[in-house]
């Protein structure tokens, strides 16, 4: 079957693309490479208006003519390239703005690949509408919002979250919901919000390509090695300071059994080659279940603390610190989980083994192509 996969972020699309190849399909990822992080992609659409001089042409371009350069930068590349945006068996759009352009040039692509493909899924991963009005109408405990809530930051590092409620992000939410076959979540934090909209088709857990992590037995000397990732973009959304200040206590009482490492806003190659001694990896706070880092530092035998809440727990019939650490939006408890660690140097070994045991069973790419798979197929049609 032919498959065209639109959009990246954190790799999911380009691992799903390893396990469908695997099971014998045609795949083609197209996308941005995820910023920074330079994911891979197959086809890679660039925003070059987003430094130096030409931001401040973008900028400027923007406010006296209402007209944003990378999304028509975008949408040429599109057109150019549009045969790959034709006769596909399936496509999967990564989230509700696949080519992170302004509303109206989205629907405008979108319009291309609805009229010219069988079928078209959506897959919500990142943020989107329905995630991020869930989280802002405070339905989740504690969600992506609650910083943006308690006024942490300033509004520009929120734009990417509150975007999606602004009435032309609504407008092209209700289009694509019109269009497409179906929406597919990437993991609780976006199954809770989707459960009752008749256009889901429920959740597949993110694929995680095993054979790329090599699972090593933590061995403890003098120190808790303790890994803090940061994207300073993402700094309050993903709860950095709540693990700074964590990080902080632990050192008032444990300096001498500790060493953090601390890295910021590095391409994925370096982030996973840089967190490779580390015996504890600080991920994210204000999540129910994990992400790709995560993920991917589990399946290497790290004990990470992410979202690993109770609805996690129960879905996967788990126990707490089982297979993760559940970092709670309190510096404090955090401080603790980490002292309980240092002290029992015995259970980060348990856990490591855990966690890499859990992602081989919940999160291998070739099972997740073929629940993805049975989804895109299971009202026939294909």
């Amino acid at each position: 079957m032919k498959i065209l996969l639109v959009g990246e972020y954190n790799s999911s699309h380009h691992t799903l693309k390893e396990g469908l190849v695997a099971l014998g399909h045609q795949v083609t990822v197209v996308g941005l490479g995820d910023g920074f992080k330079k994911r891979q992609v197959d086809v890679n659409f660039v925003q070059p208006f987003t430094s130096g001089f030409k931001l401040f042409l973008k900028r400027v371009v923007y406010k006296l003519f209402k007209k944003d350069l990378n999304s028509q930068s975008i949408q040429k590349q599109f057109f150019q390239n549009q045969t790959i945006f034709k006769g596909n068996d399936i496509v999967q759009l990564i989230n509700e703005v696949s080519f992170q352009t302004v509303p109206k040039i989205e629907k405008e692509l979108l319009d291309f690949i609805f009229k010219n493909n069988k079928k078209v899924f959506l897959l919500s991963c990142g943020t989107d509408y329905v995630s991020v009005k869930y989280a802002m109408d405070k339905k989740f405990r504690y969600s992506i919002a609650t910083p943006y809530l308690e006024k942490k930051g300033d509004e520009a590092q929120f734009q990417h979250m509150t975007q999606y409620l602004q009435p032309e992000f609504v407008s092209l939410h209700h289009y694509i919901f019109e269009n497409i076959h179906g929406v597919i979540a990437s993991d609780l934090d976006y199954d809770i919000p989707l459960r009752g909209y008749p256009e889901y088709l429920g959740m597949v857990p993110n694929p995680v390509n095993l054979s790329k992590f090599t699972y090593h037995l933590p061995k403890i000397e003098d120190k808790v090695i303790i890994f803090h990732g940061i994207n300073t973009n993402n700094y309050y959304k993903k709860g950095n300071d709540i693990f700074e200040k964590a990080l902080a206590l632990v050192a008032e009482t444990h300096s001498d059994k500790i060493e953090v490492v601390t890295v910021r806003s590095v391409p994925y190659a370096e982030y996973i080659r840089l967190f490779d001694n580390c015996h504890i990896l600080l991920d994210q706070v204000f999540a129910y279940d994990q992400g790709f880092n995560a993920l991917e530092a589990m399946a290497k035998g790290k004990v990470v603390f992410t979202g690993a809440e109770q609805e996690f727990l129960e879905y996967y019939q788990l126990a707490e610190d089982e297979v993760a650490i559940n970092a709670l939006p309190d510096a404090q408890k955090i401080a603790e989980k980490l002292i309980w660690l240092i002290h029992n140097p015995q259970k980060i070994i348990e856990i490591s083994k855990n966690a890499r045991a859990f992602v081989e069973k919940e999160h291998d790419h070739v099972l997740a192509a073929t629940r993805y798979f049975e989804k895109w197929t299971m009202n026939n049609g294909c």
